[in-house]
């Protein structure tokens, strides 16, 4: 049998192109999504500023909350905290008191902006600098090469790579600004990492009284403690004790190369988003790949019929039917496997790039490459092609011999029962899900995951169903191409005579346009929404916003100001609570905001739908609509929740607010907000102007107190990119997948339009030796191509539209949503030229053979 495939493979080579093609894209991608996830699973950096530490212990840079699946099991579910949690400084006593242990460095740390002029200097990876206690420079591989350590509260040391980008030298004054106004400082030394290394981040070092006055939390607690053990003392041993003597504090112990796990927190929380995203884009690949093979190996199965009529009457077996077609499959899919996985590299570096442009991964990031995801990929790959060549040849190796010889001369008349069966079961539960969704109308996050089921429920009936489709919609079509003269005619009695073949064609089509309307139409439905929230929601008419946060002080300034009736510093971080998707629990994390409640009203308008949210307190939350329905709380309600440092809150919800989107998830107390986020400044201050009082006057004044925190803008309004780039990003992704659908599904239709015409030359032939001229016979392709064009898109937009109405629901309370049409033009369009083309090109190469050539042309 496996001779007998390759012999087939070489004999049909072109038709199995577009099949190859498919499996080598399947394999490239689904061996980058693995590349990047065995990257997000791997991520740990080797540790610098805490090398010389045998231990280091940090508070755990994730939480972890007990939920319960669907049937009552309950397990643990980690959930990656943005913010960089801190430990009490008092616990030092207790790590120093154990065996084996000779000293215990605390590493207290300031987020900082330093300035060169007004302009702030960013450091290593484009990342704002960190100042650390000179004493916890025992703790890394940092050597002085320049000068003296920090002697005074007023003296600082660098990196050369910071000194570098800042053009400062030994002796050079700098001056650094964190949560108040600049400070100036001396420059009295410079450091570097053995062997002349540049730090991943720029560092800076002081004396702990100018760390504590530039972050003031530094009094109390501290980033983490390097642990130096005696000599010949297992860092193991140490760690083991330490952990039990920790073990009811948040506190996680780190040896070896984990140890860089605690020092960059920030590759944790990219490289849980890498997981998810390799997760999806790979998940999504792999399904639109068993469609397009099902469909692509569907078809060039249907065109061998009688091959397979002939070899079933020679005495050929279903089982050995089914044995050539799947070694057939597992050739090209091997051959696809191994030559697509190095495309795949390829395709790890250009989306690591653009999830690091995006802020999605560290700028830095560096994908590992191993042979675990190549493996797979070439596995996954195998097994598509074979699992869809084993489907699609069910009825070709099952049929009787007889049976075969008959049918293999034209399509059956009607569809089998089985696929009636089938299409009105997929119909039922695409019914089902479109009426469990109205029931979850308020909750984004749930109709979201409905609307993706939907669609893939109605693509699939589409697809069982579909010469009942498309023999009604050329019957609506008909009378239109009846009226464009013999060509029309020809064009409509060929689409009701053979279905199967258009609906083969068509199917494709469908697929692209629903499930790229779907995923694109959502995003631009939500980017909507939220702008439309941000700008009927801020109420404030003055801005104060800077690329590295605001300090928190310039709030309070800014409301003492005459002619200014409130000022609200806002400031942005996440929070993780446990939410209810149809009826499993899971973590999730939610975005949150935190304003002052005095001036609260005053600048913003959250739109309440319940409660009062000038009850807004320390101790109190107030929900967005989104989130009240995620988590099961209303009014009244005590919430439990863990802020983004991982710190317990639990709060009274004082109200139910609309404009989630645009502004967040959750809204709490200014100061409470602030005092467990890692840098410790807000995102941009709120002013509004007393009534009656000069706007001149007012923008003078805040220009003039602006001045005064270097890199802080004035502006009219929120900058609508700025507040949704988060979202924008996460749009990007979607549309990465919605390329790769449209891609495969291009490959699908030119290679289903190749090979129904290809297998027409007998009939062009037949048709030019009665009379037909090769003008006619091209408008009949064309208008053909133009139904099927037609059908696909009004069928793919029709599916659309009842998971985008009930995304809608849930942004909008209308089922309408955001349709740019030049998207949608872009969508129809593309894959209505890639059927044209497919059909007409290889129209044109056949009808230059002479007729009586082409109809004694073989199959």
């Amino acid at each position: 049998m496996l001779r007998l495939a390759m012999a087939t493979l070489r004999s049909r080579s072109g038709a199995f192109a577009a099949t190859f093609t498919a499996l080598l894209l399947a394999a490239a991608v689904v061996s980058a999504c693995g590349v990047l996830l065995e990257s997000g699973l791997r991520s740990a950096l080797p540790p610098e500023r805490y090398e010389k530490a045998p231990v280091i212990v940090a508070a755990s840079q994730s939480v972890e909350l007990e939920v319960k699946s669907a049937d009552g099991s309950a397990y643990r579910s980690a959930q990656p905290l943005p913010e960089r949690p801190r430990l009490d400084a008092s616990l030092a006593h207790d790590i120093a008191a154990l065996d084996g242990v000779t000293s215990v460095v605390p590493d207290r740390r300031a987020t900082v902006r330093l300035l060169a002029g007004d302009r702030s200097v960013t450091g290593a990876n484009g990342a704002v600098p960190q100042a650390h206690t000179w004493e916890s420079r025992v703790l890394g591989g940092f050597r002085l090469t320049e000068g003296h350590r920090p002697q005074g509260s007023r003296q600082v040391v660098l990196d050369t790579d910071l000194a570098r980008r800042a053009g400062l030298r030994v002796g050079d004054d700098v001056r650094l600004m964190s949560t108040a106004t600049p400070l100036t400082f001396e420059v009295t030394g410079l450091v570097t990492l053995d062997r002349n290394r540049t730090p991943r981040q720029s560092v800076i070092f002081a004396s702990p009284a100018a760390v504590e006055e530039l972050a003031p939390a530094a009094r109390t607690s501290v980033d983490a403690f390097g642990v130096l053990t005696a000599p010949g003392t297992p860092a193991g041993r140490v760690a083991a004790q330490i952990e039990k003597t920790l073990e009811h504090t948040h506190a996680s112990v780190y040896t070896g190369d984990g140890r860089g796990e605690a020092e960059f927190t920030d590759v944790a929380v990219g490289a849980a988003t890498l997981v998810e995203l390799a997760t999806a884009i790979g998940g999504n690949v792999l399904l639109v790949a068993v469609f397009v093979l099902s469909a692509t190996t569907s078809l060039a199965i249907r065109h061998r019929r009688r091959e397979m009529a002939l070899l079933r009457a020679i005495g050929t077996t279903p089982r050995q039917l089914h044995r050539m077609i799947a070694a057939e499959s597992a050739v090209a899919g091997l051959a696809a496997g191994l030559l697509g996985c190095p495309l795949g590299v390829g395709v790890v570096h250009w989306l690591s790039d653009q999830f690091a442009g995006r802020g999605i991964v560290p700028p830095d990031f560096q994908p590992v490459v191993g042979p675990l995801p190549f493996l797979a990929a070439v596995t996954a790959t195998v097994v598509t092609a074979v699992g869809a060549a084993w489907f699609a040849a069910r009825r070709a190796a099952r049929i009787r011999p007889t049976e075969a010889l008959r049918e293999a001369a034209g399509e059956p008349d009607r569809l089998g029962r089985g696929r009636l069966v089938t299409g009105g079961i997929l119909l039922v539960l695409a019914v089902s899900v479109l009426g469990l969704g109205l029931g979850y109308r308020t909750d984004f996050l749930t109709l979201v995951g409905l609307a993706n089921s939907l669609v893939l429920l109605l693509v699939m009936a589409a697809a069982v169903l579909g010469p009942l489709l498309t023999r009604a919609a050329t019957a609506l079509l008909a009378p239109l191409l009846l009226r464009t003269g013999v060509a029309g005619w020809l064009a409509a009695a060929n689409s009701r005579a053979r279905a199967a073949r258009t609906a083969a064609a068509v199917t494709p089509l469908i697929l692209a346009v629903s499930f790229a309307a779907t995923v694109v139409f959502t995003q631009t439905t939500q980017l909507d929404r939220s702008a439309q929230e941000i700008r009927s929601g801020t109420v404030a008419d003055q801005v104060l916003t800077s690329a590295a946060g605001v300090s928190p002080e310039l709030a309070r300034r800014a409301a003492e100001l005459p002619g200014v009736s409130a000022a609200t510093g806002v400031v942005r971080s996440k929070a993780v609570a446990v939410g209810s998707l149809l009826g499993t629990e899971e973590t999730v994390s939610l975005t949150a905001q935190g304003l002052q409640p005095s001036a609260l009203s005053a600048t913003i308008d959250l739109d309440a739908q319940e409660g009062d949210l000038s009850a807004l307190a320390p101790d109190t939350v107030a929900l967005s609509t989104t989130a009240s329905s995620w988590l099961g709380l209303g009014v009244g309600d005590r919430a439990h929740l863990y802020l983004g440092d991982g710190t317990p809150f639990t709060g009274k919800v004082i109200a139910v607010y609309g404009r989630g989107l645009g502004f967040a998830d959750l809204t709490f107390d200014h100061d409470l907000l602030l005092s467990h986020t890692t840098a410790g400044v807000d995102q941009s201050v709120l002013v509004r102007s007393a009534s009656g009082a000069g706007s001149g006057d007012v923008v003078n004044q805040l220009s003039t107190l602006a001045r005064a925190y270097p890199g802080t803008a004035l502006s009219g309004a929120l900058a609508v990119d700025d507040m949704v780039a988060e979202q924008k990003a996460m749009a990007w992704v979607n549309y990465v997948v919605v390329g790769l659908i449209i891609v495969y599904t291009a490959l699908t239709v030119v290679n289903t339009q190749v090979l129904n015409t290809a297998s027409r030359r007998r009939e062009f032939a037949l048709l030019r030796l009665t009379g037909t001229t090769r003008a006619q016979l091209l408008g009949m392709v064309r208008r053909e191509s133009a139904a099927v064009m037609v059908i696909g898109g009004a069928v793919g937009t029709l599916l659309a539209a009842p998971p985008l109405a009930l995304v809608a629901l849930a942004l909008t309370g209308e089922p309408i949503p955001t349709v740019p049409v030049l998207g949608w033009l872009a969508i129809v369009g593309t894959t209505g030229l890639l059927t044209m083309a497919g059909s007409l090109l290889p129209s044109r190469l056949m009808l230059r053979a002479r007729p009586v050539d082409a109809i004694g042309a073989k199959e």
